[in-house]
């Protein structure tokens, strides 16, 4: 078994041109499959069988891996006897029946709209870190940004004519208090911040360059503390709050997933399961700060 794992491996990185962690994932996860057929005496691809394979994956859940886990093993076994199968090794693909557990998906955790408020309204300063860090929560909150999203963002990024940020490719709306947030910190507050240094930068940190995503953290965290919000509250959040609210006041789910850039609309369902208007509309009637 071990020359045609190798042959696997080597197939997923010259001609699937898979990342070496994946590449990893694959070789680590088939090594543990290798050493189980190996206990039961079985030298031979030919000789193992479905029932086998389900056995192993008793196996994996006796031995109280995670779910997650054990699902991506099956993800695994299943691409390794695919590949066998499409180059003749074996004539049969034994894991065709093969099913893992099922990955139950925890619902994201959300804030409050009035925690969302209390946050928002947290940085009460008119000092340019103080406009910075408004514009910056209610931007956020405005489009359902990643972390990483949000501290790349360009100040050419933002259409105020549309009133629209255009991210990765995506437009999202901006309401009406992240706009008013936005025009008050490009006015007052980042001219403050640059100081005269060029660049593009939207929310620069204090030597005029991109913020890092420890830094914006670090200024969520006290601004949860100083809004006496109990809950642990990550960017992610903001992100999970900004697309359970739009869903909870009627937005469509595939407006959303557009917003949120996921690639597919079965990724939002787990925000709910909704349908409806078009985007402008629909952001206009269902965020809560538009």
């Amino acid at each position: 078994m071990a020359n045609y794992l190798d042959l696997f491996i080597r197939y997923l990185g010259e001609e699937k041109k898979m990342s070496a962690n994946t590449i990893q994932s694959y070789k680590r996860d088939l090594a543990r499959l290798e050493s189980y057929c190996n206990e039961l005496a079985i030298d031979d691809l030919s000789e193992v069988t479905e029932h086998n394979l389900e056995t192993y994956i008793d196996y994996l859940e006796a031995g109280d891996f995670k779910t997650s886990t054990i699902s991506r093993n099956v993800a695994s076994i299943h691409a390794f006897y695919a590949y066998l199968y499409t180059v003749h090794e074996v004539t049969e693909d034994v894991s065709r029946g093969l099913a893992g557990p099922k990955v139950e998906r925890n619902d994201p955790g959300i804030l409050t709209e009035g925690e969302v408020v209390r946050l928002l309204e947290a940085p009460e300063g008119t000092d340019a870190k103080g406009l910075r860090d408004k514009a910056m929560l209610e931007v956020l909150y405005a489009t359902g940004l990643k972390v990483s999203e949000l501290i790349s963002l360009k100040v050419s990024d933002v259409d105020f004519k549309t009133d629209m940020l255009v991210v990765n490719g995506r437009s999202i709306p901006l309401g009406r208090h992240a706009r008013n947030a936005l025009t008050a910190y490009l006015e007052s507050g980042r001219p403050v911040l640059m100081d005269g240094k060029e660049g593009d930068v939207l929310f620069p940190n204090y030597q005029g360059s991109e913020m890092s995503r420890q830094g914006f953290w670090k200024i969520l965290k006290s601004y949860v503390k100083e809004a006496g919000i109990e809950k642990d509250v990550t960017p992610c959040v903001l992100r999970h709050s900004f697309a359970a609210h739009l869903l909870q006041h009627g937005a469509d789910i595939r407006s959303v997933s557009i917003m949120l850039g996921h690639s597919d609309v079965s990724t939002t369902q787990v925000y709910a399961r909704m349908a409806g208007h078009p985007m402008r509309k629909t952001y206009a009637g269902a965020h809560p700060r538009s």
